[in-house]
């Protein structure tokens, strides 16, 4: 059976996501990427078991997309996560740049299992130097060069 509406690829997500669950090989989140309605990549959260802080559903599900599509964007791509985005991974969405983004949970509803993330926007919103782990910059005019030669480069891609 072909899956074809965005409530059917919704469901593998989520499905995905109990999976995770109740195997204990991560956390309660899945997502999964289609082009043409055909599914290009899935996957489920690995944070814990792959101590790998960045291992979101939806970071995996990009990179196992871009891997599969030859690309590093996914315009004419359809990502579906089984819970509203972290702000790690809505900042790779944008990066990724699909068409559309699908959630299911939202995030009070992750805040409420224990993945409350609402503090990371508040630590957005706060000066680098104000931010609970500091941050301070150093050596930036040393670090110029770096874009003067970016910006100078004939074989640069932009995205």
């Amino acid at each position: 059976m072909q899956i074809r509406t965005p409530e059917e690829f919704m469901r593998r997500a989520i499905a995905i996501a109990m999976e995770n669950v109740r195997s204990s090989r991560g956390g309660p989140f899945g997502a999964l990427v289609v082009k043409d309605s055909r599914i290009v990549a899935e996957d489920a959260n690995s944070v814990t078991r792959t101590n790998d802080p960045t291992a979101h559903a939806e970071i995996l599900a990009i990179r196992g997309a871009c891997a599969a599509l030859g690309t590093f964007q996914l315009s004419g791509c359809d990502l579906y996560t089984s819970c509203q985005p972290c702000p790690m991974c809505l900042g790779a969405i944008y990066w990724a740049r699909p068409s559309r983004v699908y959630y299911a949970g939202t995030m009070a509803d992750a805040a409420a299992a224990g993945f409350d993330d609402g503090f990371i926007f508040a630590e957005m919103q706060r000066a680098p130097d104000e931010r609970i782990i500091p941050m301070m910059q150093i050596l930036r005019e040393d670090s110029l060069d770096v874009f003067s030669t970016w910006l100078r480069s004939e074989n640069k891609t932009a995205y």
